[in-house]
């Protein structure tokens, strides 16, 4: 089983889709920290900017466990994504 701080890197060195494999495989098994996962998760899809799953998965996150880094992580992401679409307004 890899370690959490072993998919960190990954997600900051770029290999995304291997981190997401990692990921889904430790999401199948009792992972005490799941809410961890779904956070981790939500900042892999962040980095290939598909949108709806990165707060599809901070949301799990946060429903796990509402003091999550995942709830201030969705709210930011929410702020960028309002941003860029009122910007779309004034096109």
């Amino acid at each position: 089983m890899k370690s959490l701080n072993h998919i960190k890197e990954l997600i900051t060195q770029g290999s995304i889709n291997r981190a997401l494999e990692l990921l889904d495989e430790m999401l199948q098994v009792d992972f005490p920290e799941k809410d961890q996962l779904y956070y981790l998760r939500g900042n892999a899809y962040r980095k290939l900017g598909n949108w709806q799953q990165t707060l599809n998965n901070y949301r799990q996150a946060i429903d796990i466990n509402p003091q999550s880094p995942a709830s201030e992580a969705y709210n930011m992401t929410m702020d960028i994504l309002n941003f860029y679409n009122k910007d779309m307004y004034n096109q």
